[in-house]
């Protein structure tokens, strides 16, 4: 196991890594960044996407390494837009959600986010980790804390978007801090 206790994050979003890696600090576990988009496949999945970007990661990143993949599930909507919500964001942003769900009653909706993890690249050994958040979609963009969908997501415990918040108070509901939790808890019993 990794006995420094360093893991390299492979993203290309930094706002991802100040996530993270505020966690983890607190877990005594140094995260360095390496700046790349990682490839993606088409999959309902994000379980699937991250293990699949991460045996892509392997092939250029020597030692312990970890990716995430998450999405805004929305119920009325099916789940969408899911493992597509960066897309969906980049074309429609926030508005164009508020809009698809003008006419809704239900406005439930629940962040998903995937760690997947691996030691080194000699090993197929990948473990995943899962958070979920559940809330709702506010009837208007607040706040200007966080990133993507942040500004219309509220989450079920407090009365703010994640737009509303700072990133410590962010890390106590968020739906990646569980993943990123769930990993550390972990690595640090098996490390």
């Amino acid at each position: 196991m990794n006995i420094n206790n360093k893991i390299y994050f492979v993203t290309g979003n930094p706002n991802k890594f100040k996530e993270a890696n505020q966690i983890l600090s607190k877990h005594h576990i140094q995260l360095e960044m390496i700046n790349s988009k990682k490839k993606e496949i088409q999959n309902n999945d994000i379980a699937v996407i991250a293990k699949t970007s991460l045996k892509e990661t392997q092939k250029r990143v020597s030692g312990p390494v970890i990716v995430e993949d998450s999405g805004l599930y929305i119920s009325s909507l099916h789940g969408f837009p899911g493992p597509y919500s960066a897309y969906v964001y980049e074309t429609l942003g926030c508005d164009g959600i508020l809009n698809l769900l003008r006419d809704q009653v239900s406005r439930d909706a629940e962040f998903r986010s995937v760690i997947a993890y691996t030691e080194n690249k000699k090993t197929s050994n990948i473990k995943i980790f899962l958070g979920i958040t559940k809330g709702k979609i506010s009837e208007k963009i607040c706040g200007t804390q966080g990133f993507g969908f942040d500004p219309i997501f509220l989450p079920l415990q407090i009365d703010k978007t994640f737009g509303e918040i700072d990133l410590t108070e962010k890390n106590k509901y968020s739906h990646r801090a569980i993943a990123i939790n769930n990993f550390a808890s972990w690595y640090l019993i098996n490390k």
